[in-house]
């Protein structure tokens, strides 16, 4: 089993050597038609693909290329004709027949099952909870019985969220929360690990960690990432998609080869831009000596930070250094805003102003708001959302409605409006929300970690949007992990130190 193998590998070490074994055919796919259930078009056409003993592979592509159906498909979650055409040769059939059965597959998405967000309201993260349908990470763990507390000890430690075992699930970050579902899998013990783009919303070290991980588990481990993100060193393979097709599949080698001279190709864009730093102007921002604790534990620490109209600042900082918590204050959403010395808009919290009154200024991209939208909703009605501040859909008025229509059109995204959430990838949904930001051309932009599941193409769309239709006055605030994705627009950093008391 995956678990028992990795406590007894000492860190760094290899389960496997792929020179070493024998090459079986694990998987099969051979002319393949892939049918989500309830559709009679297929999501591929003679799907053709093998995964042997011994290779790890890396499944890459751009936004809606058919990764994730890809991924679900080797999970046994899809319908597949003839039957014939799909061959799981490595599982243990006595057991159970459904190759479900003994995949696991982690995409992060929300599992209601689980928890469910749409039971809480999104400020709840920063309060007290309701205890009624709050739960523990401990109790997110021990969820179906899937492990004891020894296994939940030891996995907890294995991916460093062994001190947030009592925190409740809601409070955790982005980049905890998704170490907590890749702990939850790990505790299943499944013959066959698949992650979804595991390494969105982490910093370099805990992305590094994690691929080193994955590498010391099994060999039987599949990841799907970004075009852009870098390629675990113990990747052996290579699985290219786009348009729902293979466009190319070999030895990771070949692969880096082939990418190289578009890189190169990219850096010479960014090297030919030519940045102008605007003059800031009066105060949208004043932070004077603020402080932020939870059960005596400092999250942030007498900070000093000013941010002028018309700046444009990366907010950067590893995983647990308070970002997403500084941001929460300047939203209005965090409740220790009124006991600190800060002003936004030139006027100090606490002197009357409502939280409708501050967030009607600021427009805000984060991962944890995008986990409370309805997935019925469409793309208009989400985006619509922006121009109230609410998650739920309202009726527009023509003005608004044709307002959303232009910022659509500015992002090439027409044919997104009138599609449902649940029928997009993660980047288009990211993409339909970075829209929802700027629907009431608002004073403060505040994007948290906005280029979570795009590809390199649309992050270029966005950077450009920002160059050509962003306002001299309006300000920026935006996070990232990824040092080579701020837009070329920022022309101001403040980094957030790790405080060695906090919860991480």
């Amino acid at each position: 089993m995956l678990l028992a193998r990795a406590f007894r590998l000492p860190y760094g070490q290899r389960l496997f050597s792929s020179t070493s074994l024998a090459y079986k055919t694990l998987i099969q796919f051979e002319n393949a038609n892939i049918h989500r259930f309830g559709n009679l078009n297929p999501a591929f056409k003679d799907l053709s693909w093998q995964l042997k003993e011994g290779e790890r592979w890396v499944v890459v592509g751009a936004v809606s290329a058919g990764k994730t159906t890809f991924a679900e498909t080797v999970a046994g979650k899809h319908l597949i004709q003839p039957l014939t055409a799909g061959q799981w040769q490595f599982i243990s059939k006595d057991k159970s027949p459904y190759p479900s059965d003994h995949i696991k597959l982690v995409s992060f998405r929300e599992n209601s099952s689980l928890f469910s967000y749409g039971k809480h309201y999104y400020q709840e993260r920063f309060n007290f909870s309701d205890p009624e349908n709050d739960i523990t990470l401990r109790d997110y763990l021990l969820k179906d019985q899937i492990g004891d507390d020894a296994a939940i000890d030891n996995v907890s430690k294995l991916l460093s969220i062994d001190h947030m075992l009592n925190l409740s699930f809601m409070k955790l970050s982005n980049g905890q929360t998704r170490r907590a579902r890749i702990a939850r899998a790990l505790l299943t013990n499944p013959e066959m690990l698949i992650l979804d783009e595991p390494l969105m919303g982490l910093d370099v070290a805990n992305r590094s960690k994690i691929l080193d991980i994955l590498g010391n588990l099994s060999s039987r481990v599949l990841v799907v990432l970004r075009p852009q993100d870098e390629l675990p060193d113990w990747a052996t393979n290579v699985l290219e998609l786009g348009d729902m097709k293979i466009q190319w599949s070999g030895k990771v080698d070949e692969y880096k080869k082939r990418i190289a001279q578009a890189s190169e190709e990219k850096q010479q864009e960014d090297d030919d831009y030519k940045q102008t730093i605007p003059e800031g102007g009066d105060p949208v921002v004043e932070l004077r000596g603020v402080n932020v604790s939870y059960g005596g534990r400092k999250i942030i620490n007498d900070l000093h930070w000013t941010v002028r109209q018309g700046e444009r600042w990366a907010l950067l900082g590893p995983n647990g250094s308070g970002k997403t918590t500084l941001l929460s204050l300047l939203t209005g959403d965090h409740p220790q805003a009124y006991a600190n010395d800060m002003s936004l808009f030139g006027r100090k919290r606490g002197s009357g102003e409502s939280i409708w009154d501050i967030k009607q200024r600021i427009g805000l991209v984060s991962p944890e708001i995008h986990l409370y939208f309805n997935q019925q909703m469409t793309a208009l009605m989400a985006a619509g959302t922006g121009f109230f501040d609410v998650v739920v859909p309202r009726k527009l008025s023509t003005e608004q409605e044709t307002s959303v229509r232009q910022i659509f059109d500015e992002f090439d995204m027409k044919d997104l409006m009138d599609r449902k959430l649940i029928d997009m990838s993660t980047g288009e949904q990211r993409m339909v929300l970075l829209v929802r930001s700027l629907v009431k051309s608002p004073s403060l932009l505040i994007w948290d970690e906005p280029f979570q599941g795009l590809d390199d193409k649309m992050i270029g769309q966005v950077t450009k949007w920002l160059e050509n239709h962003m306002r001299p006055d309006q300000t920026l605030i935006i996070v990232t992990h990824h040092e080579e994705e701020i837009p070329r627009a920022v022309n101001q950093r403040h980094i957030l130190p790790m405080i060695s008391d906090k919860v991480q």
